[in-house]
């Protein structure tokens, strides 16, 4: 059952076109893959899924709500309630943590709860405490973001977007300001989320994670969906010329 659906999408900033022509959709439990050169639009199709940016033009259907239709091709968005609701059904994971510097991990994880989903402090704190746990991270709770490394910091705001209780999760390369050490736990993290079946959509330039523990990669190159398919299809067999550049540069040969 299709958990997103995104059509003919559309987005310019001034006179740049960023995204052209971008449709696809996302099942229910599926692990989706976004890779694609930098500037190619992953990260702005993210921000317009998870309503950071507005499209254009063009469609998105998420949990079977209406966000955007095109009308006299112009993207016109719901109402500010139905927008809300789309928005609680959602979470976002950065590539920069975006936590609050001043905040305890424990508050960290409890304040949205408690501001967006009008959560009792004590069923927040005991979210985020089983959150942090799961996570690794019980003993943190009192912790601040700059006592963390970053690989925790990621893992902290990983457990924020789950106590929120999405049902699809947007990650924007979630590795990209780590270490390698780092990056393998992050991944560990999401490999872990994809067997419990976790709707999510990931922009990465792990090739190797993306083709293990995504149902689907797409690729992205100027604006475009260029390919998509089977992760192993596409990264090991991409049928685009172009795909296949981006590849052999990613991996290093000639």
């Amino acid at each position: 059952m299709s958990i997103l659906d995104v059509k003919n999408i559309k987005k310019s900033f001034d006179q740049l076109a960023v995204l052209k022509d971008i449709s696809f959709s996302v099942n229910e439990g599926e692990v989706v893959a976004i890779i694609g050169p930098s500037g190619s639009g992953k990260s702005t199709l993210l921000r317009c899924i998870t309503q950071l940016e507005r499209a254009d033009e063009g469609e998105i259907t998420l949990c079977g709500l209406e966000m955007c239709k095109s009308v006299n091709s112009k993207s016109v968005y719901s109402s500010h309630e139905v927008l809300h609701k789309i928005q609680l059904s959602c979470g976002l994971v950065f590539q920069n943590f975006h936590l609050f510097p001043h905040y305890s991990v424990l508050k960290n994880v409890m304040d949205a709860q408690i501001h967006v989903l009008k959560q009792s402090k004590p069923k927040a704190k005991q979210i985020a405490l089983d959150f942090l746990d799961k996570m690794g991270l019980s003993d943190k709770a009192d912790a601040y973001p700059c006592q963390l490394s970053g690989g925790q910091q990621q893992r902290v705001s990983i457990a924020r977007a789950l106590a929120l209780n999405p049902k699809i999760l947007f990650f924007d390369e979630p590795t990209s300001a780590l270490d390698p050490e780092l990056t393998g736990e992050i991944l560990k993290v999401i490999k872990e989320l994809a067997k419990e079946n976790m709707t999510m959509v990931i922009v990465t330039h792990e090739m190797s994670f993306a083709r293990d523990v995504a149902d689907k990669v797409i690729f992205m190159d100027d604006g475009y969906i260029v390919e998509e398919g089977d992760p192993r299809e596409v990264i090991n067999n991409p049928k685009s010329e172009r795909t296949k550049q981006f590849l052999k540069r990613f991996s290093g040969e000639e």
